[in-house]
């Protein structure tokens, strides 16, 4: 509700969340902040993490090296403080390690356990890990990644040391609820076959298909767990990187988890830019929440699409039925490596382009007297 805006989290009645998409804080930003791992990488085009940083130079002018731990946030740190979620929650699109156990595939993410106190300087209470770079550096690399979050105090769920542990869901008792958080990630948004957790090797929760029996299955590992007057988040890493193509399965997946298992969020990402969102049964379905932090200033190509906007999404949820109440989206743009305000003509942009893309499944974003966005629902009205 517009009333509860600016309320403290002890003093409002709906649950808040904080969630974005990829936070991809390693190679290039890696190298910016005040402890970086060594800077090889293994790129057809680039051997060096810091050909990154000189590429994003070139496009925005110099960034300054051996920053602190609250850098790459920006704009955003004042916009959590504003909005006081009751809980943070992200896709870490990076292995936290240092280790050299690379895997070859092509593009390699890592961001040393010493940076990765950026996370604690934002207050991030749950980072959400079955995606497509947190075995970048092998299963040593992902072992070092539970382990450096769990000393941060950050809840991970969708890896793990083995199957249990991966496909358990992440657990924070937020007072008003307790809420739960699983993680999923698909083939389709190109994550190995071979990187599934198993009872005696450490890897990803991995969803081998999107077909309806496999929403069946997830709804029943939520329902197996969940107890009356839970929350639930399902993040799933899903899809291309690119383009605003929403697949049926996708449709079909999210739909069942809310009627079988009364999901609140399906929380989707792996687009490198933001894509519809469907408001269903009053349950919200993100289908690709973009970027929110990555080292792509200044490399060609894709401008089209404008992966340098990123977006804070706030949704406030009924603590009674997990029912969505309101949904702020915050536009921010990744320049020099961290989030700023951007212009009022991208705050346009990116409202005109959404709102577009969501009035397939009768959902407006509007822009309000804050520069920022309202997203209603069908029948809502303008």
């Amino acid at each position: 509700m517009p009333e509860e805006r600016h309320l403290s989290a002890g003093h409002r009645k709906s649950v808040r969340l904080f969630l974005c998409g990829d936070v991809m804080c390693g190679r290039g930003i890696d190298q910016v902040l005040a402890h970086p791992c060594s800077p090889e990488i293994y790129e057809d085009c680039e051997r060096s993490a810091e050909g990154y940083v000189l590429l994003a130079e070139q496009a925005n002018g110099p960034i300054p090296r051996r920053n602190g731990s609250s850098y790459v946030w920006g704009a955003a740190l004042g916009q959590l403080e504003r909005m006081q979620p009751d809980a943070r929650i992200i896709n870490l699109e990076t292995a936290v390690t240092r280790s050299h156990d690379r895997v070859n595939k092509g593009i390699n993410y890592r961001v040393s356990p010493e940076n990765a106190e950026c996370l604690a300087a934002a207050k991030i209470n749950c980072c959400v890990l079955a995606n497509n770079h947190v075995l970048d550096w092998g299963r040593a690399g992902l072992l070092e990644t539970l382990t450096t979050l769990q000393k941060l105090n950050v809840k991970a769920t969708g890896a793990g040391r083995n199957d249990h542990e991966a496909r358990a869901p992440a657990v924070l008792n937020l007072g008003k609820a307790r809420l739960l958080i699983f993680s999923f990630g698909s083939t389709s948004s190109g994550i190995p076959l071979e990187w599934a957790a198993t009872p005696d090797a450490p890897g990803v929760n991995l969803l081998p298909d999107l077909c309806e029996a496999s929403a069946l299955e997830v709804a029943d590992r939520v329902m197996s767990l969940r107890r009356p007057g839970d929350l639930i988040v399902v993040s799933i890493h899903w899809g291309s990187n690119l383009g605003y193509h929403i697949p049926d399965e996708q449709k079909i997946l999210a739909r069942a988890l809310i009627d079988q298992a009364g999901v609140s969020i399906v929380h989707g990402h792996s687009s490198h830019h933001p894509r519809a969102i469907e408001i269903y049964r009053n349950r919200l379905i993100l289908y690709g929440c973009g970027d929110f932090l990555n080292d792509y200033e200044g490399i060609h190509g894709y401008e089209r699409y404008r992966d340098d906007l990123a977006l804070m999404y706030f949704a406030d949820l009924d603590p009674t039925n997990g029912s969505l109440h309101a949904l702020k989206l915050v536009p921010l743009q990744i320049k020099n490596f961290r989030l700023s305000i951007p212009s009022w003509r991208d705050i346009e942009w990116i409202q005109q382009t959404l709102d577009g893309r969501c009035q397939q499944f009768g959902t407006r974003v509007i822009p309000d007297s804050e520069r920022q966005l309202v997203v209603v629902g069908p029948g809502a009205g303008t």
